[in-house]
């Protein structure tokens, strides 16, 4: 029996800095679609809280779903502590229209923060990516980040999609 515990060559470990690299880049770089960046840039404020016809959401509300989810999945990924939120009233604000600049301010600060937080959780070499969240029903760290990544570049389509609407789109 072979005492060599490395994974066959061309197979993709647990470690492997190129994995957690891509994953990165799926969250933060908009390769296919626009980044968070780009979506929310130059927004003015008087169409945040602005639901386009046809649409059931302001740019308030895609904003504080994305900075929730994200957080939700953050604090599941990383608190053996975590307790789950009850959908969707613990997902979506209470009002189409930020209370005020400030309040969007915050909250585009606060999806930033756990965004990196969670780009940190993924490169950490003590990561283990693959392993199972041990609070969890089979999720992994691995998962988690395509979870923030495929639910972020969803609802950031929105946003441009509502910005276009509204005529605030480049």
């Amino acid at each position: 029996m072979p005492t060599d515990t490395a994974p066959p060559a061309g197979s993709i470990s647990a470690s492997d800095p190129e994995l957690r690299r891509q994953l990165v880049d799926l969250m933060t770089k908009g390769q296919a679609h626009a980044t968070f960046e780009q979506a929310i840039e130059n927004l003015p404020s008087n169409l945040r809280g602005q639901r386009p016809a046809g649409l059931p959401h302001s740019q308030w509300e895609l904003l504080e779903h994305l900075r929730i989810a994200q957080r939700d999945i953050l604090d599941f990924s990383r608190n053996p502590n975590y307790e789950e939120k009850k959908w969707p009233d613990d997902y979506w604000p209470k009002s189409p229209e930020p209370p005020s600049d400030a309040a969007w301010e915050q909250s585009v600060t606060a999806f930033r923060n756990d965004l990196q937080a969670m780009c940190d959780l993924i490169v950490d070499p003590t990561t283990d990516l693959y392993a199972k969240i041990p609070h969890g029903d089979g999720q992994t760290v691995l998962r988690e980040a395509l979870l923030v990544a495929d639910h972020n570049a969803y609802h950031v389509g929105q946003i441009v999609l509502a910005r276009q609407l509204l005529g605030a789109w480049r």
